[in-house]
């Protein structure tokens, strides 16, 4: 059942979601959003289109279908963009930074825990820190991302978290899963994550972000357990 991110009304399908978009909230519409209620609604009002092209598009869009579910399902790897380059935020070097930010809407829930005590990023210091990762509207709870390639490991930067595969760095102490007493899990979805190649992905409706990715960040130490 969907849900309009505008007005937080919700409907019995597709088809009511758009159409209500396109009603009450066209001039409010992103271009993704946009072009999904003009491809609901006909908005574009073309017609007479000859049946060759869209015969043409639609074997091509079922080429694409099949080499991207073979990459996907086969390959080994993800159907995502292409990285940026380096950079460094808030003083951590990220190796790959986020593309076409602010194309993309998704969402995904959180938590990180540190030696006992669980970050609360709904504290000023957390939100909007970032257009392509951030928190928002006083809620810790729900990440929202906006763009592509976005690695768990530039997430976590924009926040101030300097974090690999098996350390955490938060407040000027690094907490190593190698040192005695100290245990280090970084993960997403219960998975194992390398923070500079896992890339986030989610849900677009808020009120359905437990079904987006999970990132669960945990250091415990003898102090704490």
């Amino acid at each position: 059942m969907p849900d309009c991110e505008y007005c937080s009304a919700s409907f019995d399908d597709e088809d009511s979601y758009y159409a209500h978009l396109g009603d009450e909230h066209a001039a409010e519409l992103g271009p993704i959003d946009q072009r999904r209620v003009d491809q609901h609604t006909g908005g574009s009002g073309d017609e007479g289109i000859p049946a060759g092209p869209v015969v043409l598009v639609g074997v091509i869009g079922f080429a694409l279908a099949v080499v991207v579910y073979v990459v996907f399902f086969f390959g080994g790897g993800s159907a995502a963009s292409e990285a940026g380059p380096p950079a460094t935020i808030n003083g951590i070097n990220v190796s790959k930074t986020p593309v076409n930010v602010g194309e993309s809407d998704f969402h995904g829930a959180i938590n990180v825990t540190i030696d006992g005590e669980r970050l609360d990023f709904s504290r000023e210091r957390f939100q909007l820190q970032d257009s392509a990762f951030h928190f928002e509207n006083g809620n810790g709870a729900v990440w929202h991302g906006h763009a592509d390639a976005l690695t768990l490991r530039y997430a976590m930067a924009t926040l101030g978290l300097n974090v690999t595969d098996s350390t955490v760095t938060y407040d000027g102490t690094t907490y190593r899963d190698s040192d005695p007493d100290t245990t280090v899990r970084v993960r997403i979805d219960g998975e194992d994550a390398d923070p500079s190649n896992a890339t986030l992905d989610g849900v677009r409706s808020v009120s359905n972000a437990d079904a987006g990715d999970f990132i669960h960040i945990v250091v415990t130490t003898n102090e704490s357990t």
